[in-house]
């Protein structure tokens, strides 16, 4: 892909995101400065040992509610005329803490690590300083690479709501869908490309796609999309990209034990963190129930999902074969119930995800996949009914519920 088309509005005199040219050798970057990127990683391997059942018993702590507000307002910001009517049509007025503390940073080009909780904008803090540039400078490509289908489709859909009325153009390419299909789209120029890592590295792998058309690199929850696995691929893109103009890192919460990874994406990064970053769910009632066998978990979830205050369901479980059982389960006893997992295309898990969203099912039965990107206010309850390996991955698991300042139960069902 190359892209070509001339940008509008006025020229920033001091910041420029035109492609730089790949120099240096092979572990030297332009400039001669160290290559912060490497390789390493991959999906490691091991067996199912379920995290502490103390670490999954909580009394919900009543969520202190601070409400930030912003120093500015959008009309204030240096933005291109365009993107104001766009943001204004999108019902925004002030700024989130981490779009308002991180967009100086951004349109100066500095790489970014930007730490901020579930639902605080984190998507707003890159898009709007990233198509307020394409408004303003010569054209140039971004890449974001997001961990779930999920997630990647709602940023493509907030990258259309923000650029409504302009020409950018923008894909997603994810699995689950007709990779033909992408390869047909990938025909002509974008301005944002979103992708989960593995499908594009299917595309790149069949000459579909010329990364180094981009200049810019974000990881939306690239500490979930390390911890996913997909830590070479990411690695390995990022090298195809050859020299960057900026790299951004967003997530809500900050990993420690990645920290020599982040190192090799980033150059002389301006950390913003409105949180601390450790996960947290304070505010969700966690027990736990020590139930005997398969057969035994199957009636005990189906006798908590017919009692009345389980209006909105999610079920975790650690495998695809055992969501599908469990949702198969949950649709004999009359219960209302559909899954998402990889194994299912996009299509139907958006169809899924659209049921469980407006109240047509009653439970969604869903592997970790689900763990981030779902933007459903409303759940009332997290049902885990295999404890996870890693306690991250709890946290995630159980943030479902409790979202919005909205008290939310969590159960965690663990071998007797």
């Amino acid at each position: 892909m190359s892209n070509n088309r001339s940008g509008g509005g006025n020229s920033r005199p001091t910041t420029s995101r035109r492609k730089k040219s790949t120099g240096g050798g092979a572990n030297r970057g332009r400039g001669g400065r160290p290559d912060r990127r490497g390789s390493g990683g991959g999906r490691s391997k091991h067996n199912y040992k379920p995290i502490a059942a103390e670490l999954m018993v909580h009394e919900a702590v009543p969520m202190k509610k601070v409400e930030y507000i912003s120093k500015t307002v959008y009309d204030d910001w240096d933005l291109h005329p365009k993107l104001k009517i766009a943001i204004r049509n999108a019902g925004w007025t002030r700024p989130t803490q981490i779009q308002e503390e991180a967009f100086s940073s951004i349109v100066d080009l500095r790489d970014i690590m930007g730490i901020a909780t579930t639902g605080t904008g984190k998507t707003g803090a890159f898009l709007i300083p990233v198509i307020d540039a394409l408004l303003k400078d010569e054209p140039f490509q971004t890449l974001v690479l997001a961990p779930t289908r999920e997630l990647a489709l709602q940023i493509e859909q907030e990258f259309i709501t923000l650029t409504k009325g302009m020409t950018f153009t923008s894909i997603t390419l994810i699995g689950g869908r007709n990779i033909n299909t992408d390869i047909q789209r990938l025909r002509r120029d974008y301005d944002l490309v979103v992708a989960t890592p593995g499908r594009l590295k299917d595309l790149h792998g069949q000459k579909k796609i010329d990364l180094k058309e981009a200049s810019v690199l974000i990881l939306d929850e690239f500490d979930r999309m390390l911890d996913m696995g997909f830590q070479k691929d990411v690695i390995f893109l990022a090298d195809q990209m050859g020299e960057r103009d900026q790299t951004m890192l967003f997530s809500a919460t900050l990993d420690k034990t990645q920290k020599s990874i982040i190192d090799r994406f980033l150059d002389d990064p301006v950390t913003h963190a409105v949180s601390s970053g450790e996960a947290s769910a304070e505010h969700i009632n966690q027990t736990v129930r020590y139930v005997k066998g398969d057969e035994n978990k199957f009636d005990e979830l189906i006798d908590l999902l017919k009692e009345p205050q389980m209006k909105r369901v999610l079920v975790f479980a650690e495998t695809k074969h055992r969501v599908k059982k469990i949702t198969k389960k949950l649709n004999q006893a009359g219960i209302s119930a559909d899954e998402i997992h990889g194994n299912k295309s996009q299509n139907y898990r958006q169809k899924a995800l659209k049921s469980f969203k407006h109240g047509k099912i009653k439970a969604l039965c869903a592997t970790d996949v689900a763990a981030r990107g779902l933007d459903i206010d409303d759940i009332t309850h997290v049902i885990n009914f295999e404890a996870p390996t890693d306690y991250d991955v709890y946290i995630h698991r159980v943030g479902r519920t409790g979202r919005a300042g909205k008290a939310g139960e969590a159960i965690t069902f663990v071998d007797a």
